[in-house]
C-alpha cells in the first residue's frame, strides 16, 4: 500500500535533521518572488496567491494527482482566485529556508515546522492574519487542537498562520510478540511497571528478540525523555517564569531514568547495543526483534511497514507510558502554512479559504479518505490528530468507514485522547543535550541518575540563556 500522506507529516527531530543536507532546486526558490510580485492584489476582483509544498510529480505521483485535481476543484468553486502551486521536495530543507527568510523571497503562503515561527518572526516574514482568521473563515477553528494553534500564535491571540498536521506519540507495540510471550495483543500496558512486566516476557522470548527499545543519539534520546515528561505530567522545559529554564531535575525525571535502567540492567529486556539513532528502532521492530518503543503513527506507515517491510496486521498502538495508567499530554508536533508579510488583504483572505479546503475540512482535501482509498493509499492511521471535538469525531468516522488496516488495533492510542503540548523552547538543542543523559542511563549499570540530572539541567539552563531566552 501506498503511505498516506506524508507531504503533510513530518517529524520535528529527524526531518529538519535529514533535510539540513538537501537543498532545494533553485527554481523553486526563484520562482517565489515572481509569484508574489505577479499576484499583487489582483485586479477586477482577482487575485492570485503562490503557495509551496505542492508534492511533486516525480516524488509522489498520487499525492501529486489528488493535488491537482483539488486545485481545479477550488477554482471552479472560486473563479476570482487562482492559485499558483510550487512544486518542491523536501518541503523544508534547513538551509535553504533559512536562506528564503533573510531573503524575504518566500511564496505568498509557506510551508514551515512548528519550531520555525521564532525565526520566522525574526526574519520579520510573517503577516499578522489575526483579524482574518475566525469561524466563519474557518468553520472549525474552535476545534483545532490547542497545541496546534499554539505554534502558529504568539502572545495567545497574535495568528500568523494556520496549522495543517499534528502528532502526538503513544506505544507501538508488536501484537505477534505480546501473543507469543503470553500477553493479551489488545491490552497494551499503560503503566511503566506494565511495561516492565510485558517487555521481560518479551525479551524471554529470546532469538534476539527484545521487550523495549530507545534511542540515545543524534538528539531522539532527549526528544523521547521530553515525551515521557509530557505524559507524567511534568515538563522538560517551564516557562511560566520571566525566561524558560529546564524543569526536568525532579521527581518525573527521576522515575522515568529509573524505570528505563531497570528495563536495561535489572530485567535485561533492552539490547546491549545502545546509541542508538532515527530508523534503528524501526528496522528492529520491521524484522520481528523489538516489542515495544514509543512513536507517533507515521513511523508505521512511513518507515516500518514500507522501509523495513513489517507486516500491517502485527502492529498495535497505545497511549504513552505513565505511572498511573493515563497520559496527562504528549510531546507534540507538525506542521503549517505561514503568510508571507508582502501578501495583500485578499491574498490573505484566498489563502486562508484554500488552506481551509484543502486541509481543514472533514472530506476534502487531506480529509477526502474515500478518493485516498480508491488511489491505493494506506487509509486508517489516526493521524493527522489535527482536532478535537465534533470535527475529529467526523473524521474518524469517515476513517473507519474507509479503513484499508485493521483500524481497532490502534483504539487504545486513539481512545487516550492525549493532549498536544508542544515542544520545549529552543527544542533541537535541549534535544541533544539530553542525549548523553539517556546514554549513560542505558550503558552505564552504576549510573548516578541524580548527578546526571543535575547536570543536564544545568546544561540546558545555559543553552536557554545562550538563546537569549
Amino acid at each position: 500500500m501506498s503511505s498516506m500522506y506524508h507531504r503533510l507529516r513530518h517529524r520535528p527531530v529527524v526531518a529538519v535533521a535529514a533535510a539540513a543536507g538537501i537543498v532545494l532546486a533553485a527554481a523553486a526558490c526563484s520562482s517565489n518572488s515572481s509569484a508574489s510580485n505577479n499576484a499583487a492584489s489582483g485586479s477586477g476582483g482577482k487575485v492570485t496567491i503562490s503557495i509551496n509544498c505542492a508534492p511533486t510529480q516525480a516524488q509522489d505521483p498520487v499525492q501529486h494527482k489528488e493535488w491537482v485535481e483539488d486545485i481545479a476543484i477550488f477554482e471552479k468553486a472560486n473563479p476570482n482566485i487562482t492559485v499558483n502551486s510550487i512544486y518542491n521536495y523536501p518541503c523544508e530543507a534547513t538551509t535553504t529556508f533559512t536562506a528564503m527568510l533573510r531573503a524575504g523571497n518566500e511564496p505568498d503562503i509557506y510551508y514551515s515546522y512548528f519550531t520555525d515561527l521564532p525565526q520566522i518572526l525574526q526574519a520579520g516574514q510573517a503577516a499578522n492574519i489575526s483579524k482574518y482568521v475566525n469561524s466563519t473563515t474557518v468553520p472549525n477553528l474552535n476545534d483545532i487542537a490547542a497545541g496546534a494553534m499554539k505554534a502558529v500564535t504568539t502572545g495567545g491571540n497574535t495568528i500568523y498562520g494556520l496549522p495543517t498536521s499534528n502528532y502526538t506519540q503513544g506505544l507501538v507495540y508488536n501484537r505477534a510478540l505480546f501473543t507469543q510471550a503470553g500477553l493479551n495483543p489488545n491490552d497494551p500496558p499503560t503503566t511503566w511497571a506494565q511495561v516492565e512486566t510485558d517487555a521481560k516476557a518479551i525479551s524471554k522470548l529470546g532469538n534476539g528478540i527484545e521487550g523495549w527499545g530507545d534511542y540515545s543519539a543524534s538528539g531522539n534520546g532527549g526528544w523521547h525523555f521530553a515525551s515521557y515528561m509530557d505524559a507524567l505530567g511534568g515538563t522538560t522545559v517551564n516557562n511560566s517564569g520571566a525566561s524558560p529554564t529546564a524543569d526536568f531535575n525532579n521527581a518525573d525525571g527521576t522515575a522515568i531514568l529509573e524505570a528505563l535502567h531497570t528495563l536495561r540492567f535489572t530485567d535485561d529486556a533492552m539490547s546491549p547495543t545502545q546509541g542508538l539513532a532515527w530508523g534503528a528502532l524501526q528496522a528492529q521492530f520491521g524484522a520481528g526483534k523489538l516489542g515495544m518503543y514509543i512513536a507517533a503513527p507515521d513511523d508505521v506507515y512511513n518507515q516500518i511497514i514500507p522501509q523495513y517491510k513489517g507486516n500491517i496486521n502485527d502492529i498495535g498502538m497505545g497511549p504513552l507510558p505513565s505511572l498511573t495508567g493515563t497520559p496527562a499530554g504528549s510531546l507534540s508536533g507538525g506542521n503549517d502554512y505561514i503568510f508571507a508579510p508582502h501578501d495583500t488583504p485578499a491574498q490573505i483572505e484566498a489563502g486562508i479559504k484554500f488552506i481551509d479546503f484543502e486541509d481543514l475540512t472533514p472530506g476534502t482535501g487531506q480529509f477526502n479518505f474515500a478518493r485516498q482509498k480508491a488511489d491505493g493509499f494506506t487509509v486508517g492511521f489516526p493521524e493527522p490528530l489535527l482536532f478535537t471535538g465534533a470535527t475529529e469525531t467526523s473524521i474518524n468516522q469517515m476513517r473507519v468507514k474507509y479503513a484499508t488496516i485493521p483500524i481497532s488495533y490502534y483504539a487504545p492510542y486513539v481512545n487516550a485522547n492525549e493532549a498536544s503540548d508542544g515542544e520545549p523552547f529552543d527544542a533541537q538543542a535541549v534535544y541533544k543535550t539530553l542525549d548523553p543523559t539517556m546514554l549513560a542511563v542505558l550503558t552505564e549499570a552504576n549510573a548516578n541518575i541524580p548527578a546526571l540530572l543535575a547536570k543536564a539541567s544545568s546544561n540546558v539552563n545555559t543553552i536557554l540563556s545562550n538563546a537569549g531566552a
